[in-house]
């Protein structure tokens, strides 16, 4: 997609104030919730991807390191008028690309139950029943490395 810039940044990155922003609108206040009375402080552990238009921050994702072997994605997030235009994907696939030069072996996630669909289209499958978190219902699921793009 021409004029998209996929790129690594940290929490002490310039565009974390606009990643932050994304987050609450996109992620929070749907729910009638706030970032500003969550505990942030994982966010200074993550790798965090980002897509760019125009120097503006219009995707998110973050990963987080929770085992040696194991990390979580989590907290994706894309403006709606960027959505269904391939963003989630270019996202989840530079996470996943880093993840696996990193050498974790696995990706587990708390999908959005509607967005299940779009991650098994990633290859994600699903582990868990539903539950509940921040007050709706997702689903845990992974994805390993593939055998290919395993160190030798």
């Amino acid at each position: 997609m021409q004029d998209i810039i996929i790129k690594l940044v940290r929490y002490t990155s310039p565009e974390y104030a606009e990643i932050w922003e994304l987050r609450e609108e996109i992620l929070r206040k749907p729910l009638g919730l706030s970032l500003r009375n969550e505990d942030l402080s994982d966010d200074a552990k993550d790798a965090i991807f980002i897509a760019m238009h125009e120097d503006k921050v219009i995707g998110c994702v973050m990963m987080h390191p929770i085992e040696e072997n194991c990390i979580k994605l989590r907290q994706m997030a894309v403006y709606d008028v960027w959505q269904g235009k391939g963003m989630g994907q270019l996202l989840v696939k530079a996470a996943e690309n880093f993840s696996w030069e990193e050498a974790y072996d696995k990706i587990v996630l708390h999908a959005r139950q509607h967005a299940i669909g779009f991650y098994l289209k990633m290859g994600y499958e699903l582990r868990s029943e539903v539950f509940t978190e921040v007050n709706i219902p997702h689903v845990v699921m992974e994805k390993l490395r593939p055998v290919d793009s395993r160190l030798v």
